[in-house]
């Protein structure tokens, strides 16, 4: 935020340099064109995503494979031209596949740099291995851990990442006073917003905007992660920070722009909506939520409101504040959707003309022919990484999915929360173990022979949380275990818990009948509870979880399952009768 302020000077003097005509005798132009392509949700996805996230419907209502990095490259490229600004709504890191993973998100990161992306607000997913991993990946330096990737020393993203909303929770005495002596030459209007805003919004963690020039007019973006990233994510690593609701942050940063003389206003927010499914990437499809809030309720000066988070496509036109309709988009995830977005901006006011606005959800086929230098850029991270991916580490006599039981539990989740309840035994005393459906993000399958590598169990669990175990008395499990209709999640639970569930009773007394290896559980009764740092944490609303003691910390849960797997094999997929349903 003081970036923008202090440099109110320096865009003042640009705009005017820029308000007299290029020629002498030459009349400046009314208008002029800028286009914005979009990207949203990549999760690293380098190679061609496969199964149903590489599958895309188009504007004709066909299923078509869609995604990876060459062949976005390659429609990226057709669509490029003197007037484009390349942007992205976060989660363009984390939750990645094992060839971006394995080295901390530098592949994609770099990839993004490769194909022109010049602005990116942050996801939930970017704060995946914390704040100050975020900023190594911004800013560059090699990893404190796992040092420096084959590539070499990283450099750092070639684009700015930006989020209004997140800020610092105690940003230090001096920060006001500091602000303000740098101001000290600055008009008095000016020093006072600046001392309001510090006092009613914050220090922002991470640069609120980036302004990028076109055709000699400014375009101001203003960046926002869904205020739920708390929740979704490790608390650990942002134990410093809070997010804002996403409406109060823009508008803060939308006064900011206006003060620099920034008319021209993008917001990239990390937070939709879902969709009606089946419908073309073009229809506005979207049903109103989180997303449908923040885009009609930001300041009017904002004049689009470009989206992600919900993996969705869809293109709407919603009223602002003031009744003047703006866009509202999204563009699918996984590289499989670009957004273009084309509009005419004044150069007199320096605003974008509502009415010029077209947008295009573009379909990434794989009818094209795929860029060939991100073909060998991709090559060269698959090769590097494949000895890792392929190495067996087991057997399984049969798939083993995702799908939820009628109870809620699934055959791969009750898995996991079995290797994590073995792997905390020794050391942690865990007695039951719970694991979140959202953490497991593929299934096993059996074809073509049943061996399962390591690169398969990483896509099954790709977060690198920790196997931790805490101490929670009966009744406090009790409430955590009522909770999971609260948060509408079924945890998974392993074989040694089990229990009943009525959904047609209150909420609140829902659970009942649970036991430890078969004996009932007393309300004072002291359990050592196995999940993961996520969970443990509160992560999905299992504030709960919280009010545990006794913390141990075990292996990465990846380590768990995989040591599971390796002394159990062949592993058949377990039953989905630990949670008995009475209604």
């Amino acid at each position: 935020m003081l970036r923008v302020v202090l440099s109110g000077a320096v865009v003042a003097s640009a705009l005017a340099l820029t308000t007299g005509p290029a020629d002498a005798g030459q009349k400046a132009p009314r208008t002029v064109p800028v286009r914005l392509l979009s990207l949203n949700d990549f999760h690293g996805h380098l190679e061609p995503p496969t199964g149903s996230a590489g599958r895309m419907v188009d504007e004709h209502g066909a299923t078509v494979e869609a995604g990876g990095a060459a062949y976005l490259a390659a429609h990226l490229d057709r669509l490029d031209d003197a007037n484009t600004l390349k942007v992205a709504q976060g989660d363009l890191i984390g939750a990645t596949p094992l060839i971006s993973a394995a080295y901390h998100d530098e592949p994609s990161v770099e990839f993004l740099g490769k194909v022109g992306v010049t602005v990116a607000a942050v996801g939930n997913h970017e704060f995946d291995e914390g704040y100050s991993e975020l900023k190594r990946i911004m800013y560059g330096g090699c990893h404190p851990v796992d040092g420096c990737s084959p590539a070499g020393e990283w450099k750092g993203a070639d684009y700015d990442y930006i989020g209004a909303n997140v800020l610092f929770k105690q940003p230090g005495a001096n920060a006001e006073k500091t602000a303000l002596d740098q101001l000290k030459d600055a008009p008095s209007r000016q020093t006072t917003l600046v001392r309001q805003l510090l006092r009613d919004y914050g220090i922002p963690a991470l640069p609120p905007v980036s302004i990028r020039w076109k055709n000699g007019v400014p375009i101001g973006f203003i960046g926002l992660v869904t205020k739920t990233t708390p929740s979704i994510v490790t608390s650990e690593g942002i134990k410093d920070l809070r997010f804002i609701d996403e409406v109060k942050a823009a508008n803060v940063a939308s006064k900011l722009l206006k003060l620099v003389g920034v008319k021209a206003q993008v917001v990239l927010v990390h937070e939709g909506d879902q969709v009606t499914p089946n419908q073309s990437p073009d229809a506005c499809s979207a049903v109103p939520g989180e997303g449908n809030r923040i885009a009609t309720q930001v300041d009017p000066e904002i004049d689009m409101v470009l989206s992600g988070h919900s993996h969705q496509a869809y293109l709407c036109q919603l009223p602002d504040p003031a009744g003047r309709n703006r866009l509202y988009s999204q563009g699918g995830s996984f590289g499989r959707v670009i957004t273009q977005v084309d509009f005419q901006v004044n150069t007199r006011s320096r605003d974008i003309v509502r009415e010029s606005v077209v947008a295009d959800n573009h379909v990434v086929t794989r009818t094209v022919t795929p860029d060939p230098q991100i073909v060998n850029f991709v090559q060269t991270w698959k090769d590097r990484v494949t000895p890792v991916a392929n190495r067996p580490v087991g057997n399984i006599s049969a798939d083993i999915t995702r799908a939820p039981a009628p109870s809620g539990e699934s055959q791969l989740g009750n898995l996991i929360a079995d290797a994590q309840l073995e792997a905390a035994k020794t050391g942690g005393n865990a007695e039951i173990a719970l694991m979140n459906p959202g953490g497991v993000r593929a299934d096993f399958t059996y074809a073509p022979d049943g061996v399962v590598t390591y690169g398969e169990v990483f896509t099954v669990q790709p977060f690198n949380n920790l196997t931790q175990v805490v101490t929670l008395t009966g009744a406090q499990l009790d409430a955590l275990l009522e909770q999971q209709f609260q948060v509408n999640r079924i945890l998974a639970p392993s074989a040694s818990l089990t229990y009943t569930i009525n959904r047609a009773l209150p909420l609140g007394s829902r659970v009942s009948n649970i036991a430890i290896n078969g004996q009932p559980v007393t309300e004072t009764q002291q359990i050592r509870v196995a999940a993961n740092n996520f969970l443990v944490g509160g992560g999905d609303g299992f504030s709960v979880f919280t009010q545990g003691t006794d913390l141990w910390s075990g292996p990465l849960d990846i380590d768990a399952l995989v040591a599971y797997i390796g002394a159990r094999s062949p592993v058949g997929p377990p039953a989905v009768d630990r949670i008995t349903v009475a209604g």
